[in-house]
């Protein structure tokens, strides 16, 4: 499975875009930009959903679905939503084919056109807005605190399995307030809820901040995100919160009678993930062998695999394996017993090394004989031999240590690849290292925009409470009262 398997140190892009197809999450379509994911991979996007779904509800939310068609003339209501958005529509303006009367298949019927073109959703915020027109009509009917799963489009033409692809999956939330308070309060509330999800499920720290205004997301007034550093010393936005104020209230004008009599638009938050975050998962803990994965995540926790010369070795090594797979289980633990005879030991090996199961157990005649069993974790490659009385509590201690200790790993990574500059020219060296810098900014716009053009690096974030240290911008020398963090990113 391994073999022909760029390192990434030969070709970061290509060590990645290798454990993809290889470990059996993803591949490319017939569609061009569009990706298939494989059951494997499907299987840890499907934990994802599952943990953030939980943690969705418990904060008050329920799902719903919307339509993915959105009429054109909704862009036209919110000017920088449609401006931020404009480039990357699909757009559906027929509907119906017929046959070629040249004998050439199928065409598009010309007498079928549609009287509004419609817009394939790249996000959901003017058909939602729509709908909540005829949902609110006073102070009784808020707060709306809805969630979608779906899929959009985004007409990209360069794209990355799972990192950017014309359509992919993720989530939406999208909520509606009276007050400006309680849509910031919920903002924030939505940023600490991907920050503990990507910290406690998938093992990967997270910068906390808000978006700049060339990196604001179309149509809000504030946004807000988490960083995270992959191993290549580039960033990756694994989740933004956005505070859109009352601007699509009063695109829809949704208005709601308050507590006070009086008529007002409603406050607004949208906030998502997706399947992105399969990118910054790979990308956070694999290496040259193959997938890593937090045991939070893996669809297979623990893989147990018999050895054996003689089929009749089989029965007593299952009769003991029953007993601790029943154990696990009920721990919530998943387990793949796996007996296939037609691939050897060491093909089973190594299939589960490269797809990234946190624990491998390994056990024959002879381990059964002296009441052992040999136990491998997927983080440090290492193998001991535990005793069987003992195996139970050694592999749900050894999962808990293995999801630490990948959280940690990627923490020093980024404390190493944190760094600060002062001086233009040390800003260029930091930023040819890799990794976050932190710099000097003088907040305008256009200082932002040719530091982009010149290095290629944006302001990942600006830090929620910033420390307050005079300086001077690194391009312009202007004032600046704090730091921001830059880095090249996906």
């Amino acid at each position: 499975m391994a073999k022909n398997f760029t390192t990434r140190e030969e070709n970061y892009s290509q060590w990645y875009n290798d454990l993809v197809i290889k470990a059996d999450l993803a591949e490319n379509s017939a569609v061009r930009g569009c990706m298939v994911i494989k059951p494997y991979g499907y299987a840890i996007w499907e934990k994802m959903q599952q943990a953030l779904d939980a943690m969705f509800k418990e904060t008050g939310h329920v799902n719903a679905y919307f339509p993915i068609f959105i009429p054109k003339s909704f862009f036209s209501k919110e000017a920088s939503h449609v401006e931020g958005f404009a480039k990357e529509c699909a757009v559906v303006t027929h509907y119906r084919l017929k046959n070629d009367p040249n004998g050439q298949g199928v065409v598009v019927d010309p007498e079928a056109k549609l009287e509004e073109e419609l817009i394939v959703r790249p996000t959901s915020e003017t058909i939602i807005w729509d709908t909540y027109r005829n949902w609110i009509q006073s102070y009784r009917d808020l707060p709306i605190l809805v969630n979608q799963w779906a899929n959009v489009v985004r007409w990209e033409m360069r794209t990355r399995l799972f990192l950017r692809t014309a359509e992919f999956l993720w989530q939406e939330g999208h909520t509606a307030h009276a007050t400006s308070d309680e849509a910031l309060s919920e903002a924030r509330q939505m940023l600490d809820v991907y920050a503990t999800f990507a910290e406690k499920w998938m093992a990967v720290p997270v910068l906390k901040g808000v978006k700049s205004p060339n990196e604001r997301f179309a149509g809000a007034v504030e946004t807000f995100c988490i960083e995270a550093l992959m191993q290549d010393g580039k960033a990756l936005q694994a989740g933004t919160s956005h505070f859109l104020g009352q601007n699509f209230a009063k695109a829809f004008d949704v208005k709601f009678l308050s507590r006070e009599n009086q008529l007002d638009y409603v406050w607004a938050t949208s906030w998502g993930v997706s399947t992105r975050l399969m990118g910054a998962l790979i990308m956070s803990h694999s290496d040259d062998h193959g997938l890593v994965l937090p045991p939070k995540l893996a669809p297979i926790q623990v893989a147990i695999v018999p050895i054996y010369k003689k089929i009749e070795q089989l029965a007593p090594i299952s009769e003991k394996v029953d007993s601790l797979i029943n154990a696990l289980k009920a721990k919530g633990i998943s387990v793949k017993y796996d007996t296939r005879d037609s691939y050897t030991p060491g093909w089973k090996f190594n299939e589960y090394e490269f797809k990234g199961v946190p624990v491998r157990v390994a056990i024959g005649p002879r381990d059964l004989e002296n009441g052992t069993a040999e136990v491998a974790r997927r983080d440090l490659l290492t193998k001991e031999i535990v005793p069987l009385e003992q195996l139970e509590e050694h592999i749900i201690n050894l999962l808990e240590q293995i999801q630490t200790n990948l959280f940690e790993r990627a923490k020093e990574y980024r404390e190493l690849n944190t760094k600060t500059a002062d001086t233009w020219e040390d800003f260029i060296v930091r930023l040819d290292e890799g990794g976050f810098v932190k710099a000097h900014w003088d907040g305008t716009p256009e200082t932002e925009q040719k530091i982009k053009e010149l290095t290629k690096a944006t302001i990942r974030l600006i830090p929620l409470e910033p420390e307050q240290e005079e300086g001077k911008c690194i391009l312009t020398g202007n004032p600046s009262p704090h730091r921001v963090v830059f880095a090249r990113a996906y």
